[in-house]
């Protein structure tokens, strides 16, 4: 990721704009998959409350990654502050929620809601599981430990949308969502910190 490419003043119309066009992307998808992207999408006060609770072991890894001195991670910590860092301070908390509340449908709803169903209903549970997943981490490859990690975290997120016993895509939205709200803020702080010192 070239940190020129990244302009800090148009930086959240743009990616509100690029998240948001996943969603065009999915209904395509689906159409040629014959797979309804919205099928197990649920709005319920349950889904919401296992998004809640299901944030919090990945925000605690997002914790204790930030305090690792590892290169590979150390590598990964710079490069989001120097490229996202000038752009997310300019903003309030609520244009964050906005994007990462678009960032959590959008993906989600692609990943999980037709991709990894496509991928099950040729290969199975498992590879889909697995292939959807590993796409994923592909399309989040800022550096190779980030892409494993983008990875393993959507294998959490898959898992999740299973975890009421009835499948519901709903749980993995408020927790993708939630998660990159968090470390939005996280970020944004750390980057007006470093401002005043």
């Amino acid at each position: 990721m070239d940190k020129s490419s990244f302009n800090p003043d148009d930086f959240f119309k743009k990616a509100c704009s690029f998240e948001a066009a996943l969603i065009p992307v999915a209904i395509a998808l689906g159409w040629l998959a014959n797979i309804d992207p919205f099928a197990y999408l649920h709005f319920s006060e349950t889904a919401i409350a296992y998004g809640i609770i299901g944030v919090m072991p990945l925000f605690l890894l997002l914790l204790s990654l930030e305090q690792m001195q590892i290169e590979s991670v150390i590598k990964i910590k710079n490069l989001l502050f120097e490229t996202l860092g000038p752009s997310l301070q300019r903003y309030h908390w609520t244009d964050l929620l906005m994007l990462a509340s678009i960032a959590g449908f959008s993906e989600e709803l692609l990943f999980r809601g037709v991709i990894q169903p496509w991928i099950e209903s040729s290969w199975g549970m498992t590879a889909g599981l697995i292939g959807s997943n590993i796409i994923f981490g592909l399309a989040h490859a800022v550096t190779p430990l980030y892409a494993v990690l983008a990875t393993l975290v959507g294998m959490y997120l898959s898992l999740a949308m299973d975890y009421s016993g009835d499948r519901n895509l709903f749980i993995p939205i408020v927790i993708h969502g939630l998660y990159d709200f968090l470390a939005f803020v996280a970020l944004m702080r750390a980057y007006r910190a470093s401002r005043l010192s």
